[in-house]
């Protein structure tokens, strides 16, 4: 087979797919927020233009998130985030619950696990700053500096 006949052949059939992907139904969610965190307003500000997306029920769905398979992935992300940590339900978690998921986050930021890569890529401004970790930091570990 040539190169022009295969390709005469694969790209109607990508572009079959790619239409056909697009009826795959995708669960787009905002649940009630039953108690947001209560943190101080700086660091409120953080979690919410770089974390709320995914971990919570505040998730802003974006266009391109009607748009299979970026629809899928986008999707697949926030639920993992959500089950992993909602700020939305925040108040329904046990102090303790507090503590260990105020470790995780502090664990995951000091690593550049979080934001993760492909959300800062669409969404630069959830790049966390020095700074920004270092507030969180303050808030997380209160007795090694000033409360924010």
């Amino acid at each position: 087979m040539t190169k022009s006949k295969l390709i005469k052949i694969t790209v109607p059939v990508l572009i079959a797919i790619f239409a056909g992907i697009q009826f795959i139904p995708v669960e787009k969610t905002n649940p009630p927020v039953t108690g947001d965190i209560d943190a101080p307003p700086a660091v409120s500000s953080i979690l919410k233009r770089a974390c709320y997306d995914c971990h919570s029920n505040e998730t802003k769905w974006p266009w391109y998130s009607k748009i299979a398979p970026v629809s899928l992935l986008i999707a697949n992300d926030v639920n993992e985030g959500r089950e992993y940590l909602n700020f939305s339900i925040w108040k329904d978690l046990s102090e303790e619950g507090h503590q260990s998921i105020k470790m995780a986050i502090l664990e995951k930021i000091s690593k550049g696990e979080m934001p993760l890569p492909q959300y800062k890529l669409a969404h630069p401004e959830a790049k966390l700053t020095d700074y920004d970790k270092k507030i969180i930091k303050q808030w997380i570990e209160p007795e090694k500096g000033v409360r924010p």
